[in-house]
């Protein structure tokens, strides 16, 4: 009787010892893709949220000398002197003889302020005051919000023809930068700044005078 035994391949401590490097090598690799991908996750958030959190305009101007520690407006360059809307004021004057008439329009028109954020600037403290002080400060020249004229202009309105006055006011515009200083963090930051332009009244204006002639409809309801 013949015996035979059968004797089972096993592999070379070598063999094992690359097969287990290989394994810890892509276990390796897939950590790292997993720290990568959730480390790209983390870096983006924070980018997202400041950019949600960030307070308006009108917000950080509201917390001027009411929260902060220092607050002020910084004119950049020169005060300009602009023009204002044209407008017709006082009433219309129809002319129904056969002579040129000379009509006296009374008239008053009342040039407010106005500003790149749309915020209504009263006489106060805060953000508002902090503009007026520094327009004396840097221009030696004292910030209107509001004047009204009044007045009588001449107009000559030939026979058949309607006569009314315009107004352009003359304006003035300031532009440049609040700075705010907050004591503790406001949306995450100290320091804030928020660039600001406004245009307001000189109290002086040019006036003209027009004529057209009447439609038929205005003759029916003047003359």
């Amino acid at each position: 009787m013949t015996d035979s035994t059968h004797t089972e391949a096993r592999p070379s401590p070598r063999t094992g010892a690359r097969a287990m490097m290989s394994r810890n090598r892509a276990r390796g690799a897939a950590v790292l893709v997993a720290l990568v991908t959730t480390g790209a996750g983390l870096i983006a958030m924070p980018s997202a949220q400041a950019a949600d959190t960030r307070p308006s305009d009108a917000e950080l101007l509201s917390k001027c000398d009411n929260g902060t520690k220092f607050c002020v407006f910084h004119p950049s360059g020169s005060m300009e002197k602009v023009a204002g809307p044209t407008r017709k004021v006082g009433d219309e004057d129809y002319n129904c003889t056969s002579l040129t008439q000379r009509s006296s329009i009374g008239w008053s028109d009342t040039t407010e302020e106005s500003n790149s954020l749309g915020l209504s600037m009263t006489v106060g403290l805060g953000w508002e005051g902090v503009f007026s002080t520094s327009i004396t400060t840097s221009y030696e020249h004292t910030w209107r919000r509001a004047t009204t004229e009044s007045s009588t202009t001449s107009v000559d309105v030939r026979p058949g023809q309607v006569g009314w006055v315009t107004r352009t006011p003359d304006m003035q515009k300031v532009k440049g930068t609040y700075e705010l200083i907050f004591k503790d963090r406001f949306h995450g930051k100290r320091y804030w700044y928020v660039p600001f332009e406004a245009t307001g009244p000189l109290g002086t204006s040019s006036m003209a005078q027009r004529t057209r002639p009447m439609t038929d409809e205005e003759k029916a309801n003047h003359c």
